[in-house]
């Protein structure tokens, strides 16, 4: 496919997975005001537990609008998630052969429930991350927290723990266009451990070391599953195409 045709392409997913956030976010103003309360929940709990003198404000005439307008995207991400993941794969698709568009499908059916089990998880940690950042708030001081900048912390938080979630499916994609080798992402394990540890301990700012571990291990999980899918698929191609898989790309091989 020319380069015009494959922005072409882009453009119409975009716009597609545009539609599908749009009508989310529709859904989503609707769904406002339990979501709202969820997502507040940790706040107000302390509140109530008098810790640290909490005042949550809104601090704006505007603001409680603009707040409606960007839990109600939020909850259009959330909604959405099905829709524009499969764009995404859309996409990529007309790269792959018809034997690997099959397998593509397992990994989209993969890939929504990963991202909505990453955000659920972010939720669990939320409280916890809550009540330990504010527990800096020094005796004698009042905390007149910004209820629109705590709620974008935490829809941060869970996005990103979605997010986070779907990196494994985006290296087995990139892997099934022939872009990346299972080989290649073995050798940087490594960096997969570090990464995946400094993650956990930046999305999870607790004192204790279990809840660190309890979302790096199973972002390690996934990798790993990652990994040994690629390699799968690696060997999969070497037997379909044996002698010409080490061949340079100057080298000129028998038809």
């Amino acid at each position: 496919m020319p380069l015009r045709e494959h922005l072409i392409e882009l453009r119409n997913r975009l716009f597609k997975a545009g539609l599908a956030l749009l009508a989310g976010s529709v859904a989503g103003w609707f769904l406002y005001d339990p979501v709202l309360e969820a997502l507040a929940r940790p706040l107000f709990e302390l509140q109530q537990a008098g810790d640290r003198n909490i005042m949550p404000n809104l601090g704006g005439v505007t603001q409680a609008f603009d707040l409606k307008i960007k839990i109600s995207i939020f909850i259009g991400l959330i909604i959405s998630s099905p829709l524009w993941i499969y764009q995404l794969w859309a996409f990529i698709t007309p790269g792959l052969t018809r034997r690997e568009r099959r397998y593509a499908l397992g990994f989209l059916a993969a890939a929504v429930p990963l991202f909505l089990a990453g955000a659920w998880l972010a939720y669990l940690f939320v409280p916890n991350a809550i009540r330990f950042l504010v527990g800096f708030t020094p005796e004698g001081y009042a905390n007149f927290l910004s209820v629109p900048e705590y709620l974008g912390f935490v829809m941060r938080i869970i996005l990103g723990f979605g997010l986070a979630f779907l990196v494994p499916v985006v290296l087995v994609a990139l892997n099934m266009i022939g872009l990346l080798r299972g080989r290649s992402i073995l050798k940087a394990w490594r960096w997969v451990v570090v990464v995946a540890f400094t993650f956990a301990a930046m999305a999870t700012p607790t004192p204790d070391v279990l809840s660190m571990f309890l979302l790096a291990l199973p972002l390690l999980g996934l990798f790993a599953l990652a990994i040994a899918i690629t390699i799968l698929n690696d060997r999969r191609r070497e037997r379909l195409a044996p002698g010409f898989e080490d061949l340079d790309d100057d080298t000129a091989s028998p038809l």
